[in-house]
């Protein structure tokens, strides 16, 4: 991912944020620089169409600034409307996995709403399991579908077998 994909990404973002499954956000950031905050360098990438275009996105991110947490990371991956259904975000998924271990991340976890049933499955296909529920964890903005409601999420973990 370089900052000239940033209009195609923050529509992605867009997209999946008017959905109201797939984040507590209300908008992307406003900036790459501020997208990038905190995340780890080699963990952010795109996926492209035939054509080139930008057809999703992944990054991990920090967990935590401490020591003893450097081998943890959370995992946000996007796919854009007209390619959902194309197994873009199980290359995104495959790519990102590699990017992890070779980083020496142990553990990737997800944050997930339960109706969204695609990302879950995308993640339990590469070794993510459900760890608990976090019950009324946010509430969502006052927009969108979901606007106002307190929601539960299912928070998901990939342990390496190669790193940490």
């Amino acid at each position: 991912m370089s900052e000239t994909d940033w209009p195609v990404v923050a529509e992605i973002y867009r997209e999946g944020i008017a959905t109201g499954q797939a984040t507590f956000a209300e908008a992307p950031p406003a900036t790459y620089a501020a997208f990038c905050d905190g995340a780890i360098s080699a963990g952010s990438l795109v996926a492209r169409n035939g054509h080139g275009m930008v057809a999703g996105w992944a990054r991990i991110t920090r967990v935590s600034a401490r020591a003893v947490y450097a081998g943890v990371a959370e995992v946000s991956v996007y796919v854009a409307g007209t390619a959902r259904g194309k197994r873009v975000g199980d290359a995104l998924m495959r790519e990102l996995v590699a990017r992890a271990e070779a980083a020496g991340i142990w553990t990737l976890q997800a944050s997930i709403f339960e109706e969204n049933t695609a990302s879950l499955a995308l993640h339990a296909r590469h070794g993510f399991r459900v760890v608990g529920r976090r019950e009324r964890i946010g509430r969502m903005p006052r927009i969108g579908p979901r606007g106002g409601e307190w929601r539960d999420t299912l928070l998901l973990e990939r342990r390496s077998r190669v790193a940490g």
